[in-house]
C-alpha cells in the first residue's frame, strides 16, 4: 500500500492489532485521519472493553477475543510491539501480500516535512536512562524535545501532536526503540543512534540471537551523522559495520577507559570527547565529571557517555552536556538507593530483571549479600556467577526459577551462604530482606538485582522494587 502523506489514509481498510498502550494512540489516529480501522485483539477482559467502547465511539470496529484472523478487506497491518512475528494474523497478511508496520513505523511515516530529528537508543539495558539522560542534556542546551518512543509516550501522539504546550513544534526528540518496536520500523531513519550493548534477551520473539541483533541494528540503517556503539561490546561495532548509512556519517565509539580518536570516554575522573573537536587526533574535550553522573556506577557511565556522543552528534555544546548530566534523577527501581543501617547499604535494582543488566548491577559493589530469582525466560547464570563470585558475601534467593541460580552457585561460589526461600507470595520480600541482613557485614551492600523477571511473584518489577524497599523500611523500624 503506498503511502505518501496522511492525507493518503483515507478509506483504507486498516487493521491494527492490539490495544494496550501504543495500540490504542495508533487506532485513534488512522481513524482521525479518515481510515476504515478494525482492531483484532486475542483477550477479552474488562479493561480491553472500556478501550474497545472508546474506539466503537471514533467509528472503529473492534474484535475481541480473535486475533488469529485477517479481516476481510485489509490493506495494511499496524501491529503493537508485544505480537510475535510468528502471529498466525501476520502469516495470513503475508499471504494476502499485506504490509505490516509496527507503531513506530506509522509514527515515522505521519511525520511532516518539518518534522523533529530523531536522535535513537536501543540495546539490551540501560535504554530509559540513557534517553532520559539526552534529552536532559538537550534540555540544557536550550532545545525543545521530550523523551518519547517505548519510555511510555507514544510517538504517533508525539507526531500528530502540537507539539509542547505551547502549540511550538520541537526541535529534536530522543528516542528509544525496543527490538520488538524496530523489527516493524524498516523505513525509519534517524540523525544519529546508538546501540548500547547486545545480550541475549527476548529469544523467544525473535526466534535466534542473530534475529534479535539485526532488529537492535536496524536503528543505524540511514543514519546521517553518527552512529555510537560500545568498544566494549564488538557486536555493536559489527552491526554499524553492517549498516547502511549516509554519505559522511561516522561510527563514533564510547568506553570507560581512555578514548582513541573518534570516541568519548573517561581520563582520570573526566568524561572526554575525542570525536566532535576540531583536532581529533591531538585534542579532547571535557565534557563532564564522573561525579556529575548518578550513580556513578560503571554501566551508568556508560551511558551517559552513549547520551553525550548523541548530543554532541547534533551539535551541543560541551557545558549543556555537564549541565544536563548533573540535572538527570534515574527512574526508580535502577540501582536506588534505598536507605542504610547499621553501617550496611540497601540498592533497589529491580529493574535488573536479566543476567546482563545484573552483571553491570553487581559490578557496581565490592561486598554484597545478593537477592535474586524470579522468572529465567530460559536464561543461564553460570557465566553471571562467575564474574561476581569473589564480590558475593551472601545470597538470599526468591521466586519460581531461583533453582536455576543456585545450581550455578554450587558450580562456582560454592564457598558463598545460601538463603533458599521456598516460597513465591508477595510477603517473600520481608523475609529475603531479613536474611540479607542477617548475612551482611558493615560496609556491605544488599541488592536487589534479581536477574529474572517478576511476573511470577509481583505485577512487574515495579511492584518488587517497592517490596523491597517496603521490607528494608520494616527492618529498619524493628531496629531503631
Amino acid at each position: 500500500m503506498t503511502i505518501q502523506s496522511p492525507a493518503d489514509f483515507a478509506g483504507r481498510h486498516i487493521t491494527v492489532a492490539g490495544l494496550g498502550v501504543s495500540g490504542v494512540p495508533a487506532a485513534r489516529a488512522l481513524a482521525g485521519l479518515g481510515a476504515r480501522v478494525t482492531v483484532v485483539n486475542s483477550s477479552d477482559g474488562e479493561r480491553e472493553r472500556a478501550q474497545a467502547a472508546e474506539l466503537e465511539e471514533l467509528g472503529a470496529t473492534v474484535r475481541l477475543g480473535d486475533g488469529d484472523t485477517l479481516p476481510e478487506g485489509t490493506e495494511l497491518v499496524v501491529t503493537t510491539p508485544g505480537w510475535k512475528p510468528a502471529s498466525p494474523l501476520f502469516a495470513a497478511a503475508g499471504k494476502a501480500g499485506v504490509e505490516v508496520w509496527g507503531d513506530v513505523e506509522l509514527a515515522w511515516r505521519l511525520r511532516g516535512p518539518d518534522a523533529a530529528p530523531w536522535l535513537a537508543v536501543t540495546g539490551t539495558n540501560g535504554k530509559t536512562t540513557t534517553v532520559r539522560m539526552l534529552a536532559s542534556i538537550l534540555e540544557a542546551a536550550g532545545l525543545r524535545t521530550a523523551a518519547v518512543g517505548n519510555i511510555g509516550v507514544p510517538l504517533v501522539d508525539v507526531v500528530l501532536g502540537e507539539g509542547q504546550p505551547d502549540g511550538a513544534s520541537y526541535d529534536v526528540l530522543a528516542v528509544e526503540l525496543s527490538s520488538y518496536q524496530l523489527h516493524w520500523a524498516p523505513s525509519v531513519r534517524a540523525h544519529s543512534a546508538a546501540v548500547l550493548n547486545l545480550a541475549p534477551d527476548h529469544l523467544d520473539w525473535h526466534g535466534s540471537m542473530a534475529a534479535y541483533a539485526a532488529d537492535k541494528g536496524r536503528i543505524y540503517e540511514g543514519n546521517t551523522v553518527a552512529c555510537v556503539y560500545n568498544a566494549a561490546d564488538p557486536a555493536t561495532e559489527e552491526l554499524v559495520r553492517a549498516a547502511d548509512v549516509e554519505e559522511g556519517c561516522r561510527a563514533i565509539g564510547f568506553t570507560l577507559g581512555t578514548p582513541g580518536p573518534s570516541q568519548v570516554g573517561v581520563v582520570e575522573g573526566i568524561l572526554v570527547d575525542r570525536a566532535f573537536v576540531e583536532n581529533r587526533q591531538q585534542q579532547a574535550q571535557e565534557l563532564a565529571e564522573v561525579s556529575d553522573v548518578t550513580p556513578a556506577a560503571p554501566h551508568n557511565i556508560a551511558n551517559a557517555l552513549a547520551a553525550a556522543a548523541l548530543a554532541r552528534a547534533f551539535g551541543v555544546a560541551p557545558a549543556a552536556v555537564r549541565d544536563g548530566l548533573r540535572a538527570f534523577h534515574p527512574d526508580a527501581h535502577r540501582i536506588q538507593h534505598v536507605a542504610e543501617l547499621g553501617g550496611i547499604a540497601y540498592v533497589d535494582d529491580s529493574k535488573a530483571t536479566n543476567t546482563h543488566a545484573a552483571e553491570a548491577s553487581l559490578a557496581a559493589y565490592e561486598h554484597i549479600v545478593w537477592i535474586a530469582g524470579g522468572l529465567a525466560k530460559g536464561a543461564t547464570f553460570d557465566e553471571l556467577v562467575q564474574k561476581s563470585a569473589a564480590r558475593l558475601r551472601g545470597v538470599v534467593l526468591v521466586g519460581a526459577d531461583r533453582a536455576l541460580i543456585r545450581e550455578a552457585l554450587a558450580r562456582h561460589a560454592p564457598d558463598v551462604p545460601v538463603v533458599d526461600l521456598d516460597r513465591t507470595d508477595t510477603g517473600a520480600m520481608s523475609e529475603a530482606v531479613r536474611e540479607a541482613a542477617r548475612l551482611a557485614e558493615p560496609g556491605d551492600t544488599v541488592l536487589l538485582a534479581p536477574a529474572c523477571a517478576s511476573m511470577d511473584m509481583f505485577v512487574n518489577y515495579n511492584k518488587r522494587g517497592e517490596a523491597f524497599a517496603d521490607a528494608v523500611g520494616e527492618l529498619t523500624a524493628r531496629d531503631h
